[in-house]
C-alpha cells in the first residue's frame, strides 16, 4: 500500500514522501496513529494544502523535544531492584520502570518513547535511549541497585562483582588470621 507520511518515521522516510508499505503496517499503525495517509488524488491534495501547518506543528514540537533532550541527555536515574549475590536481578527491569524513574524526576517520559538494547537483568549502569520526538533522541543512564548505598557505590565507578570479590577476599583474610591465631594458641600451650 503506498503512503503519504504526514512526520518522519524512523527508517521509512520523511515527511510528505510517497513510500509502499506493507498493509498492515499502514492500516494497523501509520493510519491510526496519524503518521501517514493513503496515497490518492484526494489525500494528495489535501496534504499540499495542510503542508505549511503540519511542518510549523513539526517544528514547534521539534523544539520543545529538543529543549527536554538537553536537560535530559546524560541524567543518571537510580533504580532500587532485588538482586541475587551474584548481581542478577529477580526480574528485569523494563521501559516502563526506566520512564517512571525519569518522571519520578521531574522529566515527561512516555514508556513508549524509551528504547532498551535489551532487558535489562542485572545490577549496574545502564544507557537507555529516549526517542523525544523522530528527530530527536537523547539517552540516560539507569543505576540499577539493591540499595541506595550501593547504588553511590556504583556511582563512584565499583562494580557489584568488584565489591563481592573484595568482601570474599577480606572474609578469607579473616578467617586465615583466625586459624593463625588458633595454631600459635595451640603451640604456646604445648610449650608450657
Amino acid at each position: 500500500m503506498d503512503v503519504i507520511l504526514l512526520e518522519r518515521v524512523a527508517k521509512l522516510g520523511q515527511m510528505g514522501e510517497v513510500v509502499s508499505v506493507k498493509d498492515g503496517y499502514a492500516r494497523n499503525f501509520l493510519l491510526p496513529q496519524g503518521k501517514a495517509l493513503r496515497a490518492n488524488d484526494a489525500n494528495m491534495k489535501r496534504f499540499e494544502s495542510d503542508k505549511a501547518q503540519l511542518e510549523a506543528r513539526n517544528l514547534e514540537t521539534r523544539k520543545e523535544a529538543e529543549a527536554l533532550g538537553e536537560k535530559l541527555d546524560g541524567q543518571v536515574f537510580v533504580v532500587i531492584r532485588s538482586a541475587s549475590d551474584g548481581g542478577s536481578l529477580y526480574g528485569s527491569v523494563t521501559p516502563r520502570d526506566a520512564a517512571i524513574a525519569a518522571t519520578d524526576a521531574g522529566f515527561t517520559v512516555d514508556r513508549k518513547q524509551v528504547v532498551l538494547g535489551g532487558a535489562i537483568k542485572d545490577l549496574g549502569l545502564h544507557t537507555v535511549s529516549v526517542v523525544l520526538h523522530p528527530e530527536v533522541t537523547v539517552s540516560y543512564t539507569l543505576n540499577v541497585a539493591r540499595s541506595t548505598e550501593e547504588a553511590e557505590l556504583q556511582a563512584s565507578g565499583k562494580s557489584i562483582q568488584e565489591l563481592a570479590a573484595e568482601e570474599e577476599a577480606n572474609a578469607e583474610f579473616e578467617i586465615q588470621e583466625l586459624f593463625d591465631e588458633i595454631g600459635s594458641a595451640a603451640s604456646d600451650e604445648d610449650d608450657l
